[in-house]
């Protein structure tokens, strides 16, 4: 029996993830659980991130369950949505622990967990989660910030800090896509040797037909990889739903292309996807969220 609520909670037929049938969602059955985390209370500039969740699963329902690339529908491993995590306002230790109980509640009933934000501070408690039970795993961050800061606002579990938090738990991390980095996150890059690869290398390189970056960032990686992708790493004319938004980012294909590269050689223990504001933007933005999000079930969790 679980000890917190969400985990016995089952949600109404057709209001998850994909609008899948009972048959693909019992959460018995189901390899993958998504769980909401409407959470925005350390946002760095715009609110409303705690709309994300809800959006993306919106947004799903109108997606076709066969994927084309991939030739077949991911959701027949078994999408199980749960109810959104209950926020704990003005205590971010107390979420971020809240989190990570029920992240790990979940990975040890054996779920492939993928976690829908809210700000990006949400992902600390996750990544606790998994780093307590695969100690040697690498985080993948594809992000339009480094989010390398000891503090923000005197909050050290804040979205401007993530990273700096998973440097507390993980030895081994790749950071994709970044065009705003601060000067003293830029030195710790510098002292502490972190794989990086910038948005305006990638593009340079993609002008060179250059590919080379995305063999780079696998090689980079231990075999277990959790994935923690802020959606304002696509380019804002992709993704204008963000809160903080900067120019210059990746386009869909070159992500599919690492994502594909990562999933193929290494094994992606879990992900989530963070930082849309569906208030900022509330159309196009949450659907190439839920497709993300789809199409990273169908890359990392082939049919048995």
């Amino acid at each position: 029996m679980s000890v917190l609520p969400e985990l016995d909670d089952v949600l109404a037929p057709g209001r998850g993830f994909m609008h899948l049938d009972d048959e693909q969602t019992a959460f018995e059955t189901a390899r993958v659980v998504v769980v909401p985390v409407p959470f925005d209370a350390t946002t760095c500039y715009r609110p409303g991130t705690r709309e994300g969740p809800q959006a993306i699963i919106d947004a799903s329902r109108n997606l076709e369950l066969y994927d084309t690339e991939l030739r077949r529908s991911p959701c027949e491993v078994g999408i199980h949505t749960l109810r959104a995590i209950e926020p704990i306002m003005g205590n971010a230790a107390a979420m971020t622990n809240r989190i990570e109980q029920v992240t790990g509640q979940l990975l040890d009933r054996g779920k492939f967990v993928a976690t829908l934000g809210g700000d990006h501070s949400i992902s600390i408690g996750v990544i606790r989660a998994f780093a307590a039970r695969y100690p040697g795993m690498s985080v993948l961050q594809i992000d339009a910030h480094t989010d390398l800061r000891e503090s923000y606002e005197d909050n050290p579990l804040s979205s401007a800090t993530i990273m700096r938090r998973v440097l507390d738990v993980c030895g081994r991390t790749a950071q994709v896509g970044m065009r705003s980095i601060s000067a003293p996150e830029m030195q710790l890059i510098k002292e502490r040797q972190l794989p990086l690869w910038l948005a305006s290398d990638i593009a340079a390189r993609r002008f060179r037909n250059d590919r080379g970056w995305i063999d780079e960032v696998v090689t980079s990686l231990g075999d277990e990889v959790y994935l923690t992708f802020d959606i304002d790493a696509f380019d804002p004319s992709l993704v204008p739903g963000t809160g903080t938004p900067e120019p210059g980012g990746l386009d869909w294909y070159e992500v599919m292309d690492l994502l594909s590269a990562v999933a193929a050689q290494r094994t992606i223990i879990g992900f989530d996807v963070v930082e849309l504001s569906p208030l900022v933007e509330g159309h196009v933005s949450p659907v190439v969220a839920a497709k993300l999000v789809y199409k990273l079930i169908g890359l990392t969790l082939p049919p048995q």
